[in-house]
């Protein structure tokens, strides 16, 4: 049977067919949740880290795992996704693996434009002028990942209707 796990009951030796990043604020209790309940439906072994990361927390080594040996991440962008320096850690790990291990990367824009993504625009810069003060050393790269990303054939809800 399908299952999701979270950070704190994952086993090292499980293998995700999906990873699924999302910022939990923007989407956790409306368009995460129903894609974690389809791929549920659907017997598809997925991973959904559901603990709330504490401020000054990293990536656990588990969550790292995770992202490593999983088939797909699914990235859903938002509004605050580049608020959150997890977001960001988690596209740029993924991204790696993408490039290291053939990873498929699916983005999905929830009511942000691909192209707000692909140039930190609206919300975005924002949560970049805030990282350019307390993370300084990173941005550059959290920027080319969100640039990589949003150049990548995704999916946005908006244009389905």
């Amino acid at each position: 049977m399908a299952s999701s796990s979270s950070a704190s009951s994952l086993d090292a030796q499980n293998k995700y067919e999906v990873f699924l990043s999302f910022r939990g604020e923007d989407t956790r209790n409306g368009f995460t949740s129903h894609l974690a309940a389809a791929l549920h439906r659907k017997q598809i072994q997925f991973f959904i880290d559901d603990e709330e990361l504490k401020k000054g927390d990293e990536i656990s080594p588990a969550l790292s795992n995770a992202i490593e040996t999983t088939d797909i991440s699914i990235i859903i962008f938002s509004k605050g996704y580049a608020s959150s320096k997890w977001c960001l850690n988690e596209l740029v790990k993924t991204l790696d693996c993408k490039r290291t291990n053939g990873q498929i990367v699916i983005p999905v824009f929830y009511q942000i434009d691909p192209s707000d993504v692909r140039k930190q625009s609206e919300s975005l810069e924002e949560a970049f002028l805030e990282h350019e003060k307390n993370f300084p050393d990173k941005v550059q790269k959290w920027r080319a990942a969100l640039t990589e990303a949003s150049n990548l054939s995704g999916y946005d809800p908006t244009e389905s209707r």
